[in-house]
């Protein structure tokens, strides 16, 4: 029997609407999401979890704004407002998910230097969080994604989750993406469908 594991992705308060980096129509992942849990005995939430003065966020560069791309550290990173700062309201899970019976906890974007969009490696690929580890022992190889945002930090999660060799399924319903165009969305899709995911709509 092949053991499954559901991850969560940053269903967090400013990332709800509202919240400073909202995505549109986010709260409405919420119940879809803890209907699928049901069926999971294994259950991991991730939480960005950002130091003051992070580097992804436009008020740390001088004269930038959020959404404006920059280089840095050798690799093309977006600006964001600040958000999901450690200890915030903003950061905090929303409390119907985090009242879920989880097994796990994954914390990302501690570096102040390095964002982190997927929970298994930073974006530059120099730090990986524990998620593998835990997985590994639990002798898990079958994971079923959801969260916030598909176009993101959930699509992040997916590749990483391939590349180490995980079976990984993406629960659309459970998810929103930042860029909301139906093009946009169809592309992402195709594209993970490439790498070996399977898209449960």
């Amino acid at each position: 029997m092949i053991k499954e594991a559901l991850i969560i992705v940053d269903v967090q308060f400013d990332f709800l609407e509202g919240g400073a980096l909202e995505v549109a129509g986010a709260s409405d992942i919420i119940i879809p999401v803890l209907d699928l849990s049901k069926k999971f005995q294994n259950i991991v939430l991730t939480q960005d979890w950002h130091p003051t003065g992070h580097k992804s966020f436009a008020s740390s560069h001088n004269g930038k704004l959020p959404f404006q791309t920059i280089n840095w550290k050798g690799r093309k990173e977006i600006l964001w407002p600040d958000h999901c700062i450690q200890n915030t309201h903003g950061a905090e899970i929303h409390p119907k998910i985090l009242d879920l019976n989880y097994s796990f906890l994954v914390r990302k974007g501690e570096d102040l230097e390095v964002d982190s969009y997927s929970c298994f490696f930073d974006n530059h690929k120099k730090n990986k969080t524990q998620l593998d580890q835990w997985l590994t022992q639990k002798e898990i190889k079958k994971i079923t994604i959801c969260g916030l945002a598909t176009d993101f930090c959930v699509k992040n999660s997916v590749v990483d989750a391939l590349n180490l060799g995980y079976e990984v399924r993406v629960f659309l319903k459970g998810t929103k993406p930042v860029n909301q165009s139906p093009e946009m969305l169809d592309s992402l899709m195709l594209e993970l469908k490439s790498k070996g995911c399977t898209i449960d709509i």
